[in-house]
């Protein structure tokens, strides 16, 4: 996430790929993490595939608590104040494909790009991380055993802890309540069903209504 920043320069004569890095570096990122996903691909195991219809569910319940300090922000026109810690703010500035407009086929193609990193992309990579690998990895080390060997979907409460406490700091101070939410989703989600698919399931159809909201009212921001 913090890579584009390293070639951003804020001046608005320069062209669209130094003022917004974002729309060739995250393209990129996705080309590599997708070369590398398909090259491990017969080491997942997504199955068994059940509990899709509960993952929609919560898929939606949870985007609709990320997004919905920002209606409130908009819908009562309030100014910034120590809600903003609770996401209810503007967020205006982000990735913003506004930039691409003289560059009609250029523009959308990145918005296309930026589906497919936030629909496939990260749920795929994110949750092969969190639940697939580091919620059983934690409830190894307490077992003394390997992580290979311990169920996907199995519960501890310090796994539990740990996995939707990183899942909340990794994204911006503002989402922190709405991610620690919908980390929990997740986990419950993970434990209810046993299947890494359905959690990735989750995670793309939360992303794919959180990108259609961000286009629809350009809060950038969310990007």
């Amino acid at each position: 996430m913090s890579v584009p920043g390293w070639f951003r320069i804020e001046n608005a004569a320069l062209p669209w790929y130094q003022r917004g890095p974002e729309h060739w570096v995250w393209p990129l990122q996705c080309v590599v993490c997708g070369a590398v996903l398909a090259f491990f691909w017969r080491h997942y195991e997504f199955k068994p595939w059940r509990g899709l219809g509960l993952a929609v569910l919560l898929g939606c319940m949870g985007i609709v608590c990320w997004i919905a300090p920002n209606i409130i922000f908009h819908h009562y026109s309030l100014t910034e104040g120590w809600w903003k810690h609770l996401g209810v703010m503007d967020r205006p500035d982000g990735f913003d494909p506004t930039i691409l407009d003289s560059h009609p086929a250029g523009k959308t193609a990145s918005i296309f790009m930026r589906f497919v990193r936030m629909v496939v992309i990260v749920p795929l990579v994110e949750e092969l991380f969190w639940r697939g690998f580091l919620m059983r990895y934690i409830v190894a080390e307490k077992r003394g055993i390997d992580w290979r060997r311990v169920p996907f979907g199995t519960h501890h409460w310090l796994s539990f802890v740990i996995v939707t406490t990183g899942v909340t700091i990794i994204h911006n101070t503002e989402d922190w309540a709405a991610a620690f939410v919908w980390g929990a989703l997740m986990y419950w989600l993970a434990v209810r069903t046993k299947s890494l698919g359905a959690c990735v399931v989750m995670h793309a159809v939360g992303n794919l209504i959180l990108g259609i909201y961000v286009l629809q009212t350009r809060q950038w921001g969310f990007w």
